[in-house]
This record gives structure tokens, sequence and C-alpha cells, in this order.
């Protein structure tokens, strides 16, 4: 299995605190199933400032510890990015990451909102030959509620990333609901563990396929997995035709967004 979105290096933001933990987390996503992983530590102006350079170089630290240490993990650079005002400009200058040497950015919103203007910077990334891929928005509660506005980025060029975690109901039924509900949509493109360490946030991507197989069939698993060989080859990918629903979510009327 390919994960493209996991906190797997240490000491860069909420992830591991130590190389030890990284290497534990490393293990278990191989007992899982994982063959690649792409770290991607937090990118949060002010809170999470992760250069790029030190995501290369602690991650050329892992992968030689996982080959000294016998354990068949290859792992990537990234970022996950919340976005804000900067980030076309610095992306620009080299201080973000892609996905390996991709033409992928994996972005994130905060639990509660969309950015303001977002639509406009989605048309801006993909002017300069950027896809964005969104991670989780199954928990960004405006989203949620109103899958319709996310069924109008995926139209216009951005992808989806949905969290093991949500499906196998770790987060709770409302957002199980919700990645359900956009799954069918075909919003999303993905699944990824979005594993932070193992206890509250542990490796499970593979019980996420068995859930989703068991609730969209085998032919959108195969989708979702050849969705993110093409991330790892930089291959173009060719998005499922979004279906709209009449039946709208509800149920994050209320709902307390959460650390994410």
């Amino acid at each position: 299995m390919i994960d493209l979105h996991c906190h797997l290096l240490h000491g860069l933001d909420d992830g591991p605190t130590s190389l030890d933990e990284s290497l534990a987390l490393a293990r278990s996503a191989v007992n899982d199933g994982a063959t690649t992983i792409y770290a991607t530590p937090h990118y949060r102006a002010g809170r999470y400032d992760t250069e790029a350079k030190d995501i290369r170089e602690r991650t050329d630290v892992l992968n030689a510890e996982l080959i000294e240490r016998h354990i068949p993990l290859r792992v990537l650079p990234g970022q996950e990015i919340r976005v804000y005002d900067g980030l076309l400009d610095d992306l620009e200058a080299g201080k973000l990451l892609p996905l390996g040497e991709s033409s992928y950015l994996l972005l994130e919103f905060s639990a509660s909102s969309v950015p303001v203007r977002f639509e406009d910077t989605l048309h801006e990334l993909r002017i300069a030959g950027w896809t964005p891929i969104i991670a989780h928005p199954e928990r960004n509660a405006e989203l949620a509620a109103a899958p319709d506005r996310l069924m109008a980025m995926v139209d216009n060029g951005a992808l989806c990333q949905v969290t093991s975690h949500s499906l196998t109901g770790r987060f709770g039924p409302k957002v199980k609901s919700a990645a359900i509900e956009m799954c069918r949509r075909n919003l999303i493109h993905f699944i990824a563990s979005d594993s932070h360490n193992g206890t509250s946030r542990p490796f499970e991507l593979r019980l996420a396929y068995e859930t989703a197989e068991n609730k969209l069939g085998l032919d959108t698993i195969a989708y979702y997995e050849r969705n993110a060989r093409a991330v790892v080859h930089n291959l173009k990918i060719s998005p499922r035709p979004t279906i709209h629903r009449k039946r709208q979510l509800r149920l994050f009327a209320g709902w307390s967004p959460f650390k994410t």
C-alpha cells in the first residue's frame, strides 16, 4: 500500500517526538501492508514553520535508519500545508514541498470552514501546474454540511483524500457518514492514514480499505490504489464524474471543530 499522508518524521509537528517513535510507527505501517509513505509534517505559518530542507534531511535520516534496521519501507518527503495567503509565493520560492518530486500538493483547511477565496487559490495553483489534494474534507464542518461546495472544487481540478480513521469510525459516526457520502459522490480520490502515533492516531490503512470495500465495492478501492500509484510516478489522474445528490448532510449543525 501507498500512504500519501502520514506524520512519520519526529520532532517537526504533533507527530512522533523521537526517532524511536518514528521507527515504531514505521514498523506498524509495514505490518499493516505499507510499502511507500509520504512523510507530511504540518506546515502552518506561525505554529509549524517546517522548512523544506529540514523535511528532506529528516527523511534521509529516517530512510537510512530503516535500511539499517531492515524495515522494508520507502519514505518520501512532503508537507501538509494549511492554506494561507502567502502559499503561492512560498511555493514558488521553494519553501513548501509537494508530494515527493510530483506536481501534487497536499493542502488542509481548518476543521470549521473553507479558506476565504480558496477557489481563486485553486485556479492559480492549477495555472501554475500544481494539482491540489485537499486533505480530509470530511472533517471540515462546512464541507460536510454542504458537499456540493466540495463538488465545485473537484470539478475545477482539486482532488481529495479521506482519512482512514474517518472511514473506520475512530472519529465518530458523523465524520464516518460524511466520509462515505463524499466517496459515493465521487468526491474522494485517495485514502490515507494521517497517522500521528501508535495510540490515538495509529496506522490502520488496511482496515480503512476493507471498510470502504464493504461500503463502496472493489472497483472503487482499486481506483483509490491506482491514484496513489499515479502520484508516486507523477502521472495524471482522471477523476470519476462527480455525482449530485439531493440529500444534504446536516449532521454537522452545531458541531464543534476538533484538532486536525
